[in-house]
């Protein structure tokens, strides 16, 4: 298994609350209707940051989205998919900046279990 995380900086254009709307409700369906994710992505979560007093920092991002693949291969598919390169993609570019957008990929190591 493959996890993907990304560290997301909205678009300059658009508002912290037009990014989070549009992540939710445009981006995430849209991303679900890659025939290939059916296959090969396990699980998808979106992250926004919550107001409030936390003993922690908050990191200067707009959202988080992680995503779990079945394989590199699997991953390969899925982000190299027509649905992906034709729909999902430009999406993204109307509300991500991608310059300033972190990207992990690597295999997740469980130390805590619900």
């Amino acid at each position: 298994m493959i996890k993907m995380t990304m560290l997301l900086k909205r678009h300059p254009d658009i508002s912290h609350a037009e990014f989070v709307r549009h992540h939710i409700e445009t981006h995430g369906p849209l991303f679900r209707s890659i025939p290939e994710a059916a296959q090969h992505v396990l699980r998808y979560i979106q992250t926004h940051p919550s107001e409030g007093d936390f003993p922690v920092p908050q990191a200067d991002y707009d959202g988080t989205a992680e995503l779990w693949f079945d394989s590199a291969e699997g991953m390969r598919t899925v982000l190299g998919s027509a649905t992906y390169q034709q729909q999902v993609f430009p999406d993204e570019k109307t509300f991500l900046d991608h310059d300033n957008t972190l990207i992990l990929v690597g295999e997740q190591t469980e130390i805590i279990a619900s």
